[in-house]
């Protein structure tokens, strides 16, 4: 079979895989705890992605996240809401707002930074070397795929 024909099979292994991956890693938690921490998983990605020494626009932060620019609206109200993020008018153009995180928030990302990659350490240890090589080329493989089809 060349590389354009997928076998139906392995189509619905592949799809059984990632659904599975989903439900082990605990990545369906209701939204209001993410992984034992006090935000949802969008608002995880967001803190994951605002920690950083330059403050991101609304608009910057939508892009990263691939959400709609009301949805990170409200995301970063909430955020705001809980003490995780300040929203300052951008001084370049007063209609946008940059985010930048509060100490809390960077601490809350420390923390489930640091979970996660103990996590990921366990996970990776337990496998053998020709298991997380085959990892660590099929799964940029399949985020290239992935961007392609969605843009």
């Amino acid at each position: 079979m060349g590389t354009d024909q997928v076998d139906p099979a392995e189509a619905v292994r592949l799809h059984d895989l990632l659904m599975d991956l989903i439900r082990a890693a605990g990545l369906l938690q209701p939204d209001e705890a993410f992984a034992g921490h006090p935000v949802s998983l969008s608002q995880g990605f967001a803190l994951h992605e605002l920690d950083a020494d330059t403050p991101l626009s609304q608009r910057e932060l939508a892009e990263r996240l691939r959400l709609d620019k009301s949805s990170v609206s409200r995301l970063a109200a909430e955020m705001e809401r809980k003490g995780l993020l300040v929203r300052e008018r951008d001084p370049n153009n007063q209609r946008q707002y940059r985010l930048r995180l509060t100490d809390k928030g960077r601490a809350i990302h420390v923390q489930m930074r640091t979970t996660f990659h103990k996590q990921y350490e366990c996970w990776v240890t337990a496998m053998t070397q020709h298991e997380r090589a085959a990892l660590l080329e099929g799964l940029p493989a399949l985020v290239r795929v992935i961007r392609q089809h969605v843009d």
